[in-house]
């Protein structure tokens, strides 16, 4: 069974669901996307989305019109397997058609680019085996990435920095993608100890100290599942 948490981009509200693996994904139509199949490589018996990640989805699977297999969606930043501020681990990405051929590929690539409904397509240069979108939200704190964040922020990016931080033994005592005040005081305490401006703000310095810190470090005693 795993907790689901889904982030409402509109209404800027967190829902939760316990779903088991052969269940469908929260907002994902049909049986078109399981559980097991969203969390793919990760061992997390919690995972999150947003509710337009999965709208994203419906309207690119029902104008393709067939089953879409996909290998890499989900992971928590600590188990690694995607690089730095990798939109897999805020739950919005998704690598697909591993096991079709490239006209399969080719025209999936092309629906998902002109449906209009993804915020970043890849180049097919860049994924000649796959194809990669993503519902990333937010102006992102660098050049590309997350978002900055501050107390009474929401969202899987509040939830990417709590993992984080609690990983690495700064504990927001909660695991729920709000920030609030723990987890502002757990984050100006990494940012004292590392010689950021302890400004209890997420910016383009912390996060890249951050994830270049907890990327692919494993599970930690500090971990927090709710």
């Amino acid at each position: 069974m795993a907790k689901i948490f889904v982030y409402d981009v509109y209404n800027d509200a967190l829902e939760v669901f316990d779903r088991g693996e052969n269940d469908p994904m929260p907002y994902a139509y049909g049986n078109t996307m399981l559980v097991r199949e969203f969390r793919g490589s990760s061992r997390s018996n919690v995972l999150w989305t947003t509710n337009a990640a999965m709208e994203a989805w419906n309207a690119t699977r029902r104008t393709y019109g067939a089953p879409i297999p996909f290998r890499y969606a989900f992971k928590r930043i600590w188990e690694g397997g995607h690089g730095r501020q990798s939109q897999h681990y805020a739950g919005v990405s998704f690598d697909v058609g591993q096991a079709l051929s490239q006209t399969q590929r080719n025209r999936i690539w092309n629906i998902a680019n002109d449906l209009g409904v993804w915020v970043y397509v890849e180049p097919q240069y860049l994924t000649p085996t796959w194809v990669h979108f993503d519902k990333r939200y937010g102006a992102p704190a660098c050049s590309a990435g997350y978002p900055t964040l501050r107390q009474g922020s929401r969202g899987v990016y509040v939830l990417i920095l709590q993992d984080a931080l609690n990983a690495l033994g700064y504990s927001t005592q909660t695991l729920d993608g709000i920030f609030g005040g723990n987890t502002r005081s757990a984050l100006v305490a990494y940012q004292r100890e590392n010689g950021l401006s302890a400004d209890g703000i997420v910016g383009c310095g912390t996060w890249t100290r951050i994830v270049n810190e907890v990327v692919g470090i494993g599970l930690t005693p500090t971990v927090i599942d709710p």
